[in-house]
């Protein structure tokens, strides 16, 4: 993934609005909006904790959604990848679906009652029952596989560069692109993937900052900051940042985790001005 050096730009980048460059971050070409240069940087705002709860700090949490009063997370490093359901309250696994050991699992969404957890660099794309984990097949794509959400029509995908790509429910082809701009500077490193509320939610890799992307112009309408929660988090690696993002739609909750936290925590966003 990103050089050191390249990861400390992008993280100062979102967290001032500067603009950066990092080369190599996009490996296929962006065909949807231009740039866009007329979206000013937003301001950096605050979240507020609600709760927070137990969470296995032995997965390493690539994609997070909710659905039926449950939590499914998706995890990744070769050997452990799964997908599993959790009970959100306690933290505890209660079915869990293992992917093939060479494989390294990467983001998860849902469209419907079924689900699709993306692979790193595999290009497949494994597709679950909601109810039971029961496999339903997979579906192939190109390029690498990092954060998946949905808009409940189609799937939106990253990749590492600063591209949304966006994908046919049912036959996953892509559909189009979008280059996510942060005040008119592409911003690479999209993780972690939600939808709320018309919006994409996005983990940056390696930063403390969750974005808001316009999904028609790609701009970043809003930007959060998460250091004091993640200043309250056992470090055991590098490796162990701010990943994990889901949405309650119908209880208006959103939950956030990162990979090996021993914690979960339920948040509140300031409304928007």
């Amino acid at each position: 993934m990103a050089r050191a050096g390249s990861i400390l730009r992008i993280a100062a980048s979102v967290v001032t609005g500067a603009a950066f460059s990092c080369p190599g971050a996009s490996a296929l070409p962006v065909q949807a909006a231009p740039v866009e240069t007329s979206c000013p940087a937003p301001a950096l705002e605050p979240v507020r904790v609600i709760a927070r709860m137990p969470h296995d700090s032995r997965a390493f949490t690539q994609g997070l959604l909710w659905h039926r009063g449950s939590l499914f997370e998706s995890t990744g490093q070769e050997g452990q990848s799964s997908v599993r359901r959790v009970e959100p309250r306690t933290g505890r696994v209660i079915t869990r679906r293992a992917l093939p050991d060479t494989q390294f699992g990467e983001g998860l969404a849902r469209i419907g009652n079924e689900l699709v957890a993306l692979t790193w660099t595999s290009g497949v794309a494994h597709r679950f029952s909601a109810d039971t984990l029961k496999p339903l097949g997979s579906f192939r794509y190109s390029g690498e596989g990092w954060g998946l959400t949905s808009d409940g029509q189609r799937y939106i995908r990253s990749d590492g560069s600063d591209a949304l790509i966006f994908h046919d429910a049912a036959t996953f082809a892509e559909t189009g692109r979008v280059r996510v701009t942060l005040a008119g500077t592409p911003l690479p490193q999209l993780n972690e993937l939600e939808w709320v509320d018309g919006l994409v939610l996005a983990n940056i890799w390696h930063s403390d900052v969750i974005v808001a992307i316009d999904p028609q112009t790609g701009c970043v309408t809003r930007r959060f900051d998460l250091s004091p929660i993640v200043a309250q988090v056992p470090r055991p690696d590098a490796e162990a940042v701010l990943n994990g993002i889901a949405w309650n739609a119908e209880g208006r909750r959103l939950f956030v985790t990162g990979k090996y936290w021993p914690s979960l925590f339920e948040i509140a966003l300031p409304d928007p001005k």
